[in-house]
């Protein structure tokens, strides 16, 4: 399966963005779907995460709160709502699929896509 993370781009801090992770080539709804970061000079981290029916959800301790992840299997995408934007939050986004038994493990997630930058201003 193909992704494609889309939805980013610069805002100030206190606003919020919507990123869009479409899949192509194989339905995404048999996965679950994560969302992770990298910002410069940092490692990648897990930022959340959604089953395949939407049926759990998982978020890092900074995305709590904040941040909120969805899917339309009909759609065969998946969504992270991001909302009251911190500057700490600019990174590189990218979502990944990983097999719905699989731990939330970085190295479990199987097919990942290519990422969407946010820059968030202070």
């Amino acid at each position: 399966v193909q992704l494609q993370a889309s939805g980013g781009g610069l805002v100030q801090a206190g606003g919020s963005l919507r990123l869009s992770c479409a899949a192509s080539g194989r339905t995404l709804n048999t996965y679950a779907v994560g969302w992770f970061r990298q910002a410069p000079g940092k490692e990648r981290e897990f930022v959340a995460d959604i089953t395949w029916n939407a049926g759990r959800t998982y978020y890092a301790d900074s995305a709590k709160g904040r941040f909120t992840v969805s899917r339309d299997n009909a759609k065969n995408t998946v969504y992270l709502q991001m909302n009251s934007l911190k500057p700490e939050d600019t990174a590189v986004y990218y979502c990944a699929a990983r097999n719905p038994i699989a731990t939330i493990n970085p190295r479990n997630y199987n097919f990942w896509g290519r990422g969407t930058l946010v820059t968030v201003s202070s």
